[in-house]
């Protein structure tokens, strides 16, 4: 099956590029992850390691929509997204296979590197879990369950990182990811519409909180993170509690935010905070949420909350790898003419 030609804006779908995502589909993108890099190279991997057994260099980085986001949430690092709501269908096993054929790609210069036992790099040609985290709102791709049934039956676990801004969606999954991350970047309604900028919609927050209140009732793995913003949303931990009590999730990552790409343009660097603040942001919310700290990572700034630490279980694969799935040929585009 062809992957259709990319239908991103062109200045944005330029800047991307020039950032090394491989875009796929009409508004996806793969983007390989520092720390799967690292596993590759060094033998090191991400906190997603250390919390869930992930193992990084079996990790694939992709987003079904990279150029779309219903928030301009002033902390992230990525690209701004389009003005506008586009309609994403992309199918989902076409998006599935070229996303895995961009990822080797992108990995191709890593084998024969001195770092890179051959083994792994192999192994790492086949994903065993996707992050679905890259950029952009994913619950705004309308095959969002049949992608991750497509993973699933590959033996591929999923990640699924949302903003929460729209539980209709998430209620509605016929399929749900291994592991569902809600983003609680804000303590209230106030900080919220300053920090996390809706862009369509007044009711984001109400809409948030409609998700946390949806969470226990889902047969999967749930995860309520904090991306903590020194001067801003640090602190607050009664009203974290709040959220995370109507939540009751497995786990709650507490992460600094990092004064990166696209965010320096709204913050300073000394809204960055340490990691002996997120600890002790942590060991203050635990016992507010009848929950201990687990584990943390100094290196991301991030703690693990919650009641034990329970490793990720790839799914049941029932499909293989296509022999001839190869590697993609990246897209190449150019800025119009003014």
């Amino acid at each position: 099956m062809q992957s259709p030609i990319s239908r991103i804006e062109p200045q944005i779908a330029a800047k991307l590029s020039k950032q090394r995502y491989h875009l796929v589909g009409e508004h996806g993108g793969v983007k390989v992850c520092h720390w799967t890099k690292e596993e590759l190279k060094n033998d090191r991997h991400c906190y997603k390691g250390t919390f869930y057994g992930i193992q990084s260099s079996g990790c694939m980085q992709m987003a079904p929509n990279v150029d779309t986001c219903n928030l301009a949430c002033t902390y992230c690092w990525r690209e701004p997204h389009s003005d506008t709501l586009n309609k994403i269908d992309d199918d989902p096993e076409m998006l599935f296979y070229e996303s895995v054929r961009a990822h080797r790609r992108l990995l191709t210069g890593f084998k024969g590197h001195k770092d890179v036992p051959l083994e792994k790099w192999e192994e790492a040609q086949n994903p065993k879990h996707v992050a679905i985290s890259l950029n952009g709102e994913p619950t705004l791709y309308s095959r969002l369950a049949e992608f991750l049934e497509i993973c699933h039956d590959h033996g591929v676990s999923t990640f699924l990182v949302t903003n929460g801004s729209l539980p209709k969606v998430i209620e509605n999954l016929d399929t749900l990811p291994t592991q569902l991350y809600v983003s609680v970047d804000a303590p209230n309604k106030q900080v919220f519409n300053k920090l996390c900028k809706p862009k369509f919609n007044d009711n984001s927050w109400e809409q948030l909180e409609k998700t946390l209140e949806l969470l226990p009732s889902l047969d999967t793995r749930t995860v309520c993170r904090h991306t903590l913003i020194k001067n801003h949303s640090l602190g607050f931990y009664d009203d974290y509690a709040r959220l995370d009590n109507m939540a009751d999730p497995n786990f709650i990552e507490a992460k600094g935010y990092v004064y990166v790409g696209h965010s320096q343009n709204n913050h300073k660097i000394t809204d960055m905070p340490t990691h002996d603040e997120i600890m002790e942001f942590s060991r203050t919310l635990a016992p507010l949420v009848g929950r201990e700290v687990l584990a943390d990572r100094s290196e991301s700034r991030v703690s693990l909350i919650g009641k034990e630490m329970i490793p990720v279980v790839l799914p049941e694969q029932k499909r293989a790898f296509p022999k001839d799935l190869g590697i993609a040929k990246p897209q190449s585009f150019r800025l119009p003419q003014l």
